[in-house]
């Protein structure tokens, strides 16, 4: 008898527990805000309940395994318009969870997966370059985008969605996303990128960014952007207003001059009531504008 396993079968052994921990490394969402956005600012963080609403975790399934999601709607039977709500880089915390239930108020089946399941749990750490360098940056483009699809489908199938009905939004990190997925779904109704990144460097994981696919775009986005932005150039959202008009297409980009990056953010020093309030709604306008509500 031996003492260790050899050959195929340590093989088998080492793939399976492979497998298990990237399925697994983030089963379930973070509770409350992330750390590395505290502390929060309790005099500006808008509280969205849940009074009238179905919302809480839930689990979809993917491709290779499920991952956790929030999902929030009004308590009835539908269907409800779908929209997926993209994280920012700090990742399905209490900020996207009272998104979700924001546009479960107006009327919408809101779901907002964990896009860094695989890859780690982004809540407990201080540091941004941390998040960048650990978690963010070792996300690929297209697993993002069968997530989301998965999402759709979830939506559609288990949760009283209606899939002929379905819009996109995301936030900074999320922002650029969006762009992206409007190039990838036919399906998809409309989208709305906040401050989302428009150019970069490509990599075998990330590699086009909004700037590369503004002619290929299945749906109008409304792109929502500050003047003040410290990470997103304005040089970089005329390059993109340009492309987008050049592709004549219906999407569009509002600029709101005195606003940083972050400024729909209520719970950190860069939001901006004003801006916040006015670009909810003429988020809320484009959905209805292009069939989503």
């Amino acid at each position: 008898m031996h003492d260790r396993w050899t050959g195929p079968e340590l093989d088998s052994l080492i793939g399976k527990v492979e497998l298990t921990r990237r399925e697994m490394l983030v089963t379930t969402l973070a509770v409350g805000f992330a750390a590395a956005t505290l502390p929060v600012r309790a005099d500006t963080v808008i509280s969205t309940d849940a009074q009238g609403l179905v919302a809480g975790e839930v689990k979809i399934p993917v491709a290779d395994g499920e991952i956790p999601a929030y999902r929030a709607r009004p308590d009835g039977r539908g269907p409800y318009p779908v929209v997926l709500v993209v994280q920012e880089i700090f990742g399905v915390h209490e900020h996207i969870k009272d998104v979700c239930r924001r546009f479960a108020k107006s009327g919408y089946l809101a779901v907002a997966p964990e896009m860094y399941a695989r890859q780690g749990d982004v809540s407990q750490l201080t540091d941004y370059k941390e998040i960048f360098a650990k978690v963010v940056s070792k996300v690929p483009d297209a697993q993002v985008m069968s997530d989301l699809d998965a999402a759709a489908a979830w939506a559609a199938k288990s949760d009283a969605g209606d899939a002929a009905r379905l819009g996109v939004t995301g936030f900074c990190w999320g922002g650029r996303i969006t762009w992206l997925y409007a190039a990838h779904n036919p399906k998809l109704k409309a989208g709305v990128a906040w401050y989302g990144r428009l150019t970069g460097e490509a990599n075998d994981l990330q590699p086009k960014h909004p700037l590369d696919v503004a002619a290929a775009l299945e749906a109008p986005v409304l792109g929502l952007y500050g003047g003040q932005d410290q990470g997103i150039p304005l040089e970089d959202v005329e390059k993109m207003r340009a492309a987008i008009a050049a592709a004549k297409g219906a999407s569009e980009i509002v600029v709101f001059p005195d606003a940083p990056h972050g400024f729909h953010a209520d719970y950190r020093p860069s939001f901006r009531a004003a801006d916040a309030k006015d670009a909810w709604n003429r988020c809320l306008a484009w959905f209805r504008e292009h069939g989503v509500s």
